[in-house]
């Protein structure tokens, strides 16, 4: 394995070839379908659905929304949809994505008109933080856990969420929010699982951009590759994010500049996965259950 001593052009050919062995490898795939006990009437599956998914359908629309009433409203409207559409579904599918699915359109009819969105976001090109003079870095005492900077952290993410655009927005929030797979947020938004890495993948270098603004930043070394070498093994830590498992040997091949990047992106995937640990409130959760029931 190459490493920053070695010349120029070994380095670049180690990293170029790592790249591509552990960015090919397939994600594993999709949970097969539940087994048919979800063809029951509707008074027995919707409330199973809500007891189930009710927590992760609320942490999707809190991110999704910029108020609580609205992320009520997302939910609320979401299971009774699901109520009415019941008999339309027919057990070849996960039931936690067909009522993913139905938030999705739902999401988007209530926020077809939002405004403020930015007109575009930086492709995986131009998003590369590496040849910045001056990178965010964790200090060494940093604490992660510590409630004020946890708090401080979570606001940043949620405000930059909500100023992705929608295109971006939700394969991100299904992705590092919610936490389904990369082929589940495919077959919730009806896309290519390569068009949803692409779109996570530009979302959460977005987000790490926010994270990164309240971190200290300091000077590195020039990076010890090209500029496609570093892209290359940006794209190579993100598809490892997505399938949940460390860099393999990423420490032995990365340079200081790499490392400091990848552990700022390490912390946005870390505090994304707690925003949905809140779960649904339980006056909202009663409500449902007694329209459900009613």
């Amino acid at each position: 394995m190459a490493n920053c001593r070695d010349p120029p052009n070994a380095r670049a050919g180690a990293g170029r070839r790592y790249a591509a062995c552990v960015t090919d490898a397939v994600e594993p795939p999709a949970a097969a379908p539940p087994p048919n006990d979800w063809l029951v009437p509707r008074e027995v599956a919707v409330p199973r659905l809500l007891a189930q998914h009710g927590d992760r359908l609320y942490g999707l629309a809190s991110r999704l929304c910029g108020a609580p009433e609205q992320a009520q409203d997302l939910v609320q409207e979401t299971f009774l949809r699901a109520w009415q559409s019941w008999h339309t579904f027919a057990g070849h599918s996960d039931p936690k994505v067909w009522l993913f699915t139905i938030a999705r359109h739902t999401c988007q009819r209530l926020n077809r008109h939002r405004a403020g969105q930015p007109s575009r976001i930086a492709s995986l090109d131009e998003a590369g933080p590496f040849q910045e003079p001056r990178i965010a870095v964790l200090p060494s005492d940093f604490d992660a856990f510590d409630e004020v900077v946890r708090r401080e952290q979570t606001a940043a993410l949620q405000a930059a969420i909500l100023q992705l655009p929608d295109e971006f927005r939700l394969p991100l929030v299904l992705k590092d929010v919610v936490g389904f797979s990369v082929a589940e947020v495919a077959e919730v938004l009806d896309l290519e699982a390569a068009t949803v890495k692409t779109r996570v993948h530009r979302a959460r270098l977005r987000l790490r951009d926010a994270l990164a603004e309240g971190l200290p930043h300091r000077e590195l070394p020039p990076p010890a590759y090209s500029r496609q070498v570093c892209l290359d093994l940006l794209r190579t830590k993100q598809d490892c994010l997505d399938r949940g498992v460390p860099m393999p040997n990423g420490d032995q091949l990365v340079c200081e500049r790499c490392r400091a990047v990848f552990a700022t992106l390490d912390l946005t995937r870390d505090v994304c996965a707690t925003m949905a640990a809140d779960g649904m409130p339980p006056a909202v959760r009663a409500l449902l259950q007694s329209r459900l029931t009613a």
